[in-house]
């Protein structure tokens, strides 16, 4: 999957969660390659979290623990649907 694609299914799925309610989801990007590096998406979805496109839809975001992945996922909040 490239970085384009990668943000847009990203996008379509908060967006998803967000318009039914969902308040957390886990987000796997993995830790990176074997070789030591880090992975590009490990790096960017933080990153695309905090642009204009995604700031409406989330609240926040952290590491998820080390049984939902570790420093390899993200648990994001998403924000409050408004009625």
């Amino acid at each position: 999957m490239t970085q384009d694609e990668a943000y847009s299914l990203l996008l379509t799925f908060l967006h998803r969660a967000h318009a039914g309610g969902i308040r957390y989801v886990l987000v796997i990007t993995g830790k990176g390659s074997s070789s030591g590096g880090d992975g590009i998406l490990r790096r960017s979805v933080p990153h695309w979290l905090s642009t204009p496109a995604f700031r409406h839809l989330v609240s926040s975001h952290d590491h998820a623990a080390r049984n939902h992945g570790g420093s390899g996922a993200l648990y994001i909040r998403l924000r409050r649907t408004r009625s």
